[in-house]
């Protein structure tokens, strides 16, 4: 039984708790029985294919839907028939409006009427002269019907044909038929063949047939040639098909506008012709060089609609354009070919080619740290008039730890200043070939400071180039071959500078100053395709740092008097979203990451760690304080401020999101994983601290003794995609604790890190 959209998990259960002992039998109207469903019993001499999604298809047509009852309990119907009488009260009204039900009567039902449908349903799917029946259980106050189905053996296909005829739209039909979904031994099937018309149209207008249309085909099927249930399908055009349907269409002529605007007076523009195109604009607004190697189709050319799209799609990915209109206007002459011709004209509308945009941002972090953060972002969206967008970018962050204790006082700042020159095609390669999309050259520059109180600063710089490009729907690369990072740690305190001789890992992670190297990412992202029910999203990264430096200074540990670092890093993040009903989604994740240091480095630099815990990891631990393995710092106060990391990650969650009511969502999930150091201490510390780092957090065979999970619910407030989350977590598994007492019971456990309260913006993944 289908729930309705409007029954939402946590308040429907409150309701079932809270009227379990009511009934609404009292209220049903004397004369009157409620609806309680139907039931189809299929049976068939011989074996169905697809029954259960046959069953499902028939269970669909048995409208309406009867009231929601789980558990014995309608509540829906019950607080609908309270908020009838005459004082209902507040609380009624308030639940029937959120809840209630108007109720489904057996008089509502018509089961002569389904027992047609049934049956024009299951012709459609091949089973002729099928027999169904029904009959009605009821009672006083309720009442149920049960259909029965004799299923005859299904009409299958022997041979499918195209009808012959010398028209030249036969020819190309033809082709397009050779690669037909419809087999030999198939089972008659009206949505197969109406399937078969969309994909024979959409084929068709890839070839010049600009003005056919699906109805123009006609499917007839042939029953009188075979005696055991065969037939025959033909593929004929209908005979009133218009002339202009079957003639394919060129392109006569391309005229393009590239600062097109409604309220732009008619007067005639002298413009520009490049390659048989005409571009006309009064001022120029986009290069015509540039603008040419975005539209696709060529004079002469036959029409095709993918290639239309395709053309759409790119100029719209530009970057400048609001809006992208293409218009296809005939012509009444045909050439000697017997062709058509089309004008096309290309509107493009721009967006406003400069502007300014103010975030301001409040952080709450799970580990005690709060505080305002605003971001200021300067666009122009066409620089050098060839769909270039120069962003430029500052922000600024303030954090402080509030909930006072030993870290009181903390505070953090970090300011940046970044520079992204967008340009939408290959520099300095041509990019022609990638009809899908438009590939874009990025080139970043970037300076940050951070000021952590009592511990450090750090002063950065980077600088890349490389380029990002969409394959297809679906799959996205991008590519830095240049991506260089400097790093100054400078202004450290005597306590900070202690934490680094303790810790030779983390000293050595600051002292890699210079990072070059190469950066890739795939992806692949079904989430796009709202309708996919079982959507999956793979993203793979690959960081390869030093090498080529390492060439350059001929193996020194040092280029232009600074340390570089050498390493390769991969990422891997595999997520399956499973969704049914509208807004019910169960979310599996699973993240793996290594980072191997060699040549001139013994650890990753320390922007280039990982790290575990937090809104966006495992919630039940506060955010970079889990691991590396079963290590737990003993520093306090301002030592205890800075992140544990390791170069090992392994991390999965697990989430179910439900709706509640409008737009706020609920949540309840499991999260496991932890961060691992590799290899081993090469220079012990007489603390032993360096020693104990790495003999509690080096990754064994024993590391799955050694992850940190924990359960929790959440509430997301989900404003056209705007995510407010709080999500509450506890540990059930904590790899700090001795063996043999790192389980706990969630939620009722001792301990001051039994709760973590997580506040985010978006969704975890």
């Amino acid at each position: 039984m289908k729930m309705p959209k409007r029954i939402k998990p946590l308040l429907f259960l409150l309701c079932v708790l809270g009227i379990s002992s009511c009934s609404v039998e009292k209220f049903i109207p004397a004369g009157k029985r409620l609806y309680t469903g139907a039931d189809i019993r299929m049976v068939s001499d011989t074996v169905v294919k697809d029954k259960k999604a046959l069953e499902e298809e028939l269970q669909a047509l048995l409208l309406p839907e009867p009231n929601t009852e789980v558990l014995g309990v309608r509540p829906g119907l019950y607080f609908y028939y309270k908020a009838q009488r005459k004082k209902p009260g507040f609380i009624n009204r308030w639940m029937n409006k959120s809840l209630g039900e108007k109720p489904v009567y057996f008089s509502d039902i018509n089961p002569k009427r389904a027992e047609e449908l049934i049956l024009n349903r299951l012709e459609n799917h091949g089973f002729f002269y099928t027999r169904a029946t029904s009959e009605i259980d009821s009672t006083q106050k309720y009442a149920k019907v049960k259909y029965a189905v004799s299923l005859t053996k299904p009409y299958l296909l022997e041979k499918y044909e195209l009808d012959n005829d010398s028209l030249p739209i036969y020819g190309a039909i033809q082709k397009i038929a050779a690669t037909s979904p419809i087999k030999k031994g198939n089972r008659f099937d009206l949505q197969l063949l109406e399937a078969e018309r969309e994909r024979i149209d959409q084929s068709l207008k890839e070839v010049g047939y600009y003005n056919f249309n699906p109805d123009f085909l006609i499917f007839e099927a042939d029953t009188n040639r075979y005696k055991n249930k065969r037939f025959d399908l033909y593929l004929r055009l209908k005979k009133n098909t218009p002339p202009r349907a079957i003639i394919p269409y060129k392109i006569d002529s391309i005229t393009v506008y590239p600062n097109y605007s409604i309220s732009s007076d008619s007067v005639p523009i002298k413009g520009v012709t490049i390659d048989g195109m005409h571009i006309i604009q009064r001022e120029e607004f986009f290069k015509p060089k540039k603008l040419e190697p975005y539209i696709l189709f060529k004079k002469g050319q036959l029409y095709n609609s993918q290639t239309a799209r395709f053309t759409s799609n790119r100029l719209s990915a530009i970057g400048s354009y609001k809006f992208v209109n293409t218009r296809f206007t005939e012509l009444d002459t045909l050439g000697v070919d017997g062709a058509g011709s089309l004008y096309t004209d290309i509107y493009l509308t721009p967006l406003t080619k400069k502007a300014l945009r103010t975030e301001l941002q409040a952080v709450t972090k799970s580990n005690g740290f709060a505080g305002p953060g605003i971001t200021v972002t300067h666009s122009n969206r066409n620089l050098f008039h060839g769909g270039e967008t120069l962003k430029i970018s500052a922000n600024f962050d303030y954090e402080t730890q509030l909930s006072g204790g030993s870290n009181s006082g903390l505070s953090s700042i970090a300011a940046g200043l970044k520079a992204d020159l967008i340009v939408p095609r290959f520099v300095p390669f041509r990019s022609e070939r990638f009809v899908y999309a438009v590939p874009k050259t990025v080139i970043g520059l970037g300076v940050d400071f951070l000021n952590r109180t009592q511990l450090y600063k750090l002063n950065s710089f980077n600088t890349s180039f490389g380029y990002t490009w969409n394959k297809n729907r679906y799959v996205f690369h991008e590519l830095k071959p240049i991506n260089v990072n400097y790093v100054k740690l400078s202004q450290t305190t005597a306590e900070f500078d202690t934490i680094l001789q303790q810790n030779p890992f983390l000293q050595r992670s600051f002292e890699q100053r210079f990072i070059a190297g190469l950066n890739y990412s795939f992806t692949y992202n079904e989430l796009i395709d709202v309708r996919k029910k079982g959507a999956i999203y793979f993203n793979a990264n690959l960081d390869i740092a030093g090498n080529l430096i390492h060439l350059l200074s001929g193996g020194k540990p040092n280029f232009l008097g600074q340390e570089y670092a050498q390493y390769a890093k991969l990422d891997i993040d595999f997520r399956h979203y499973l969704k049914w009903g509208k807004e019910e989604t169960l979310v599996s994740r699973l993240f793996v990451g290594w980072g191997i240091p060699y040549g001139n480095s013994t650890t990753l630099p320390y922007t280039k760690q990982y790290f575990s815990g937090g809104p966006y990891s495992v919630r039940a631990f506060r955010i970079r304080s889990l691991g590396p393995g079963s290590y737990l710092s003993n520093q306090t106060g301002a030592g205890s401020y800075y992140d544990q990391s390791g170069n090992i990650r392994l991390e999965g969650n697990l989430e179910y999101r439900f709706p509640i009511y409008s737009y706020l969502k609920g949540a309840l999930f499991v999260d496991a994983g932890n961060v691992w150091l590799t290899g081993k201490n090469t220079t012990p510390d007489a603390t032993g601290v360096t020693d104990e780092l790495y003999a509690l957090g080096t990754f064994s065979k024993d590391w799955y003794k050694e992850l940190g999970a924990g359960i929790g619910f959440g509430f997301r407030f989900d404003i056209q995609n705007f995510v407010i989350r709080f999500d509450l977590a506890s540990p059930f598994s904590i790899p700090y604790r001795p063996i043999g007492e790192r389980s706990r019971i969630p939620f009722f456990g001792g301990g001051s890190d039994n709760l973590i309260l997580n506040f985010a913006i978006g969704y975890p993944f």
